[in-house]
């Protein structure tokens, strides 16, 4: 009996014992299929990335999970499925081949459902991100940084909700933010650096209140930054190079890395940033930003990087400030600072400083006098300081003091008021007018006199020049490569012109003039003197010269003068050339402000002054940031070396009154500028002294008519992005300087203030509009250097 009630039970422990064992087997067969489809998923990404050499040690045999990680290549797996992927290139990788789909690329990452980290940066990746992407729905971080990817970042992202950081740098992805980023939960690191987005930033934003890195440098976006103060965990915030402003940021003060340089913010620096204990890097360089530089950001408890260069921030500095032992780093250079530099900033050797072109009582580098920050301060509405009595006796003391000099200030004003008109019955002086009587009464006075303080800054230097110096022969022929025909650029009456590379790299444009009479250096000394002095922003500079002489007489063969180079084509063809993109009517207005500025030096930044320049639409050169720069000035050595008595040149005049040029030499190039502005609003040229007339009666008709028909009148790229008032403004400085009477011409001081009148008038209409023309800088390809011969 007991070995039949066993039997049953033995076959029954042979069937469970079987069953297990099938269990087990089949567990494995998965796991080795599970094993078998991620090699091949890998060996799929290989072959999509063309095989590259660092992913040559893949095959079919390979056990993905326990490779060695190296610098490019790093496999993660759990629980034997890959969670992190990691393929980093070479930079300057070049694109994959034509063949490459992107679309199949994604596909095959997605046979890796339990991916979390997915790093592919430098691989040649190029096309749009597909959507398909989704299905990586695991993925915590995703970097494609320096591929080229473009088009715009895929909708579907948004349903990866576990999605924590986003990195897109150096691609060509374009279109606006969407507004889903603040919709995923998580999400910590947001960059997107050097890529094409434009647009504002989303007011959505504001809800990443994990977000502890948002990047966004070297893209085209513009606008308000939103308030971004509850965002308490964000430490980094990179917006370098974009178009935000004016306004500073709303930031809660646990930031550690604050970069808003290369933007348009102009207002003042907010008192709280003193307060950024955490803050180790600032930079608000190369903005508009104005008011008082706080001292204390030296002695932040964590700065060891500040960078202000570039702005327009007051204040007086003391020898005796501190600054934080940690600091490294700290450029305060282009501003309009006053006092003594901090001894703090001098008194290690690890320490980098930089204060140059400011108003501080050092000699150690190039600085201005205290009359050019004070009267910079002026120009953009900034009062002197002054600081308040400490008691009551000292103010009324100060108030009876000035009660009496009052008194007596104005007694003598009334004396000479009456001498004043005594004389003007006997003597009638000519009236100079103004154009801007004519402005209109809408804006505020302090709008006004702030456009008026700005014709004040005149006699600026060429910033960012090198020195004036001699140049040997030697020097000139490696840079022209002994003159060869490929350096060439043209021949005029007075010489050849040449293009050069110096040894630093640094491109030149060289003049090289042959000489018809025996004379010796000594007699174009005093030419050199005032050629070297006449360097300025909105010139194209002499950078210096070179003197080849004879072995028998050491006189002069030849002079060589050294101008910089400039890259980017003639104002004209940035006009009327309908060959490449044209200039915004913000940016014609900022040219027509350059040429003035250039013209109010030549005539007031020297002495003697540079008259009747002849001055022509294509003697105007736009650099690389699209600053406009006299090309072809009056010199008095070219009118020497060509044989002729004056300050005149071959050039034929285009000036009606050409007998008037001895008294009115400078409303000479008044007439020449106006002729310059007519085809700036018009956006055609004029061929001929009679159409200049016959167009500039047609100005002067429209500029009683209404708006419309003014805009009808101005070119048809810019009619529709101008202000009517500063359009206005313009066609009346337009009308006034081509005034046929040289006495009735305004001066070139009221022409550069209407100007600047007209760039306030404009850039507050964009700001109220909430308009954009787009980026500063056209995207149109840069052309070689055209020079103009007389």
């Amino acid at each position: 009996m007991l070995l039949l009630y066993m039997l049953p039970m033995a076959k029954g422990f042979k069937h469970q014992a079987f069953l297990v064992l099938a269990i087990i087997l089949l567990l494995i067969n998965q796991s080795e299929q599970l094993e078998s489809s991620q090699t091949r998923t890998l060996l799929r990404v290989r072959s999509l990335l063309n095989y590259p050499d660092f992913l040559s040690g893949w095959n079919s045999t390979i056990d993905f999970c326990n490779t060695e990680p190296t610098s490019q290549v790093t496999v993660v797996c759990y629980e034997g499925s890959i969670t992190q992927l990691h393929i980093i290139g070479s930079k300057g990788t070049p694109l994959l081949p034509k063949n490459f789909s992107m679309d199949s690329f994604v596909k095959a990452l997605v046979k890796l459902p339990e991916l979390k980290v997915l790093t592919l940066v430098s691989l040649g990746l190029w096309g749009p991100l597909p959507g398909k992407i989704l299905h990586l729905s695991s993925l915590e971080i995703l970097n494609m940084t320096s591929n080229s990817l473009y088009g715009t970042i895929p909708d579907e992202l948004s349903s990866i909700t576990s999605l924590q950081t986003l990195i897109l740098d150096d691609n060509m992805f374009s279109g606006r933010l969407p507004e889903w980023l603040s919709l995923l939960p998580v999400l910590t690191v947001l960059s997107l650096r050097k890529n094409l987005f434009n647009g504002s930033l989303p007011e959505s934003f504001t809800s990443l209140e994990n977000l502890r890195v948002l990047a966004l440098s070297h893209n085209h976006f513009y606008g308000e930054v939103p308030d971004l103060i509850r965002l308490t965990n964000l430490q980094e915030l990179d917006l370098e190079d974009n178009a935000f402003g004016p306004r500073f940021p709303q930031l809660g003060n646990k930031l550690v890395r604050l970069v808003l340089g290369k933007n348009r913010f102009r207002s003042g620096i907010p008192s709280e940033l003193s307060s950024y204990y955490q803050l180790e890097w600032l930079d608000l360089s190369f903005n508009r930003f104005v008011g008082p530089f706080p001292p204390s950001l030296l002695s932040l408890p964590s700065i060891t990087y500040l960078n202000i260069a570039d702005n327009k921030l007051t204040g007086m500095l003391f020898e005796n400030t501190s600054c934080n032992v940690e600091l490294e780093f700290a450029d305060l250079s282009s501003n309009l600072l006053t006092g003594h530099l901090p001894t703090c900033l001098l008194d290690s050797k690890d320490r980098v400083s930089l204060y140059a072109r400011n108003c501080l009582a050092t000699e150690n580098e190039n600085q201005h006098p205290f009359s050019f920050c004070h009267n910079e301060a002026l120009a953009v509405g900034i009062l002197p300081h002054h600081k308040k009595s400490k008691t009551p006796k000292v103010a009324l003391a100060m108030a009876i003091s000035g009660g009496i000099v009052g008194g007596m200030v104005l007694l003598g004003l009334i004396f000479m008021f009456v001498r004043r008109s005594n004389a003007d019955k006997t003597i009638n002086k000519p009236t100079t007018r103004v154009i801007a009587e004519k402005a209109t009464t809408v804006y505020s006075s302090k709008f006004l006199s702030d456009a008026r303080y700005t014709s004040q800054t005149t006699k600026l230097g060429a910033l960012g020049l090198p020195a004036y110096r001699t140049f040997s022969l030697e020097e000139l022929e490696v840079a022209t490569n002994n003159f060869h025909t490929t350096a060439f650029m043209g021949e005029g009456s007075l010489g050849q012109m040449y293009r050069g590379r110096l040894r630093d790299g640094s491109f030149v444009a060289i003049r090289c003039l042959k000489m018809k009479k025996s004379r010796s250096t000594q007699n174009f000394m005093h030419h050199v003197e005032l050629i070297s002095k006449l360097r300025h922003r909105h010139l194209v500079s002499a950078l210096g010269h070179c003197f080849e002489c004879y072995l028998d007489d050491s006189s002069v063969s030849r002079i060589f003068l050294i101008f910089e180079y400039v890259p980017n084509g003639t104002l004209r063809s940035w006009i009327s050339g309908r060959d490449r993109c044209s200039l915004t009517w913000a940016q014609r207005i900022s040219s027509a402000i350059g040429i003035a500025k250039g013209i109010q030096f030549l005539h007031t930044g020297i002495v003697p002054g540079v008259y009747s320049n002849h001055l022509k639409i294509t003697d105007i050169l736009m650099d690389q940031n699209l600053v406009a720069k006299i090309s072809s000035y009056n010199l008095p050595l070219l009118a020497e070396i060509a044989g002729k008595v004056g300050h005149g040149t071959s050039a034929p005049p285009k000036d009606p009154s050409t007998s008037a040029r001895v008294t009115y030499d400078d409303k000479v190039d008044v007439y020449d500028f106006g002729v310059i502005l007519l085809e700036m609003i018009l956006g055609r040229p004029s061929k001929s002294r009679n159409q200049v007339q016959v167009l500039k009666n047609q100005l002067e008709a429209i500029m009683a008519t209404d708006d419309a028909t003014r805009r009808r009148v101005a070119d048809s790229t810019v009619r529709t992005s101008c202000s009517d008032q500063s359009l206005k403004t313009m066609m009346e400085i337009c009308v006034r300087c081509l005034v046929k009477d040289p006495a009735e011409r305004p001066s070139i001081e009221d022409v550069l203030w209407n100007l600047q009148f007209a760039a306030q008038v404009q850039d507050a209409w964009r700001v109220d509009s909430h308009s954009s023309e787009g980026s500063p800088i056209s995207p149109c390809e840069p052309q070689h250097l055209h020079v103009a011969f007389r």
